[in-house]
């Protein structure tokens, strides 16, 4: 696979097993690369000095992410900052800000174990984001969102990306994708076999393949080729 992550929203799509979250903890440096180079902000990951400077500007929600239950939003989402080694005196209006922009300040003291799933997916979210890194990777950060809160969190995204920030969004969601996404990565076993457009993905769908939107026929065309679809170098 060569691939290169730029600033705005990319969705990644794949089936179950396509590797998606490897690839998510590759590039937050949790797992190193099981041959190749990975570059990050110019900087080759040679070593554990390399990777940590990395994740100073990396955030990253992992499909079940840990947290101490008796921390409050707030604690937790500061603590978040704190490991990330965002600045003492920025760390509290960084953390204000990240809470604010997944809409729970009014539960920012409420501890974790009383949150519902979408509220620690979305505590989830506020702590991936924390101190504005340029790099943001997600993995299924909707799920247990409400279609209200989905919408929010489109929203959101959207507005990291006019901020220049590069997020990476994996999902099984393809109308989130298309709603959110710049660019669509699809993996199938491990191989990049998709990289374009929302509309050019929904373009190259079959007529008689499954699915309820075009971007979804064009989703499982890609899928089912036997072939990597024109355009995948990156």
């Amino acid at each position: 696979m060569n691939l290169e992550i730029a600033p705005g929203v990319t969705g990644l799509l794949g089936p179950n097993g396509a590797g998606k979250t490897t690839l998510l903890r590759t590039l937050s440096t949790i797992s190193p690369p099981r041959a190749g180079d990975l570059e990050l902000f110019g900087q080759k990951i040679s070593a554990e000095r390399s990777a940590r400077l990395a994740r100073r500007r990396i955030g990253y929600l992992p499909q079940d992410f840990g947290y101490y239950p008796s921390f409050s939003v707030s604690d937790f989402v500061h603590y978040c900052a704190w490991l990330r080694e965002v600045p003492s005196r920025k760390a509290s209006a960084a953390t204000r800000q990240a809470i604010a922009a997944v809409g729970l300040s009014e539960r920012a003291r409420d501890r974790m174990k009383a949150l519902s799933g979408g509220m620690l997916r979305r505590a989830g979210i506020a702590a991936a984001i924390v101190g504005s890194p340029p790099l943001v990777l997600l993995d299924e950060p909707t799920v247990g969102l409400d279609p209200a809160q989905r919408l929010d969190f489109r929203r959101l995204i959207r507005s990291l990306a006019q901020d220049g920030t590069a997020v990476l969004l994996s999902t099984h969601l393809v109308e989130d994708v298309g709603a959110a996404c710049d660019t669509v990565i699809v993996l199938r076993e491990g191989e990049l076999v998709y990289r374009g457009t929302p509309a050019n993905l929904a373009g190259a769908a079959r007529d008689n393949a499954p699915g309820d939107s075009p971007l979804e026929r064009g989703y499982m065309t890609v899928l089912n080729s036997d072939e990597t679809v024109q355009g995948v170098s990156c």
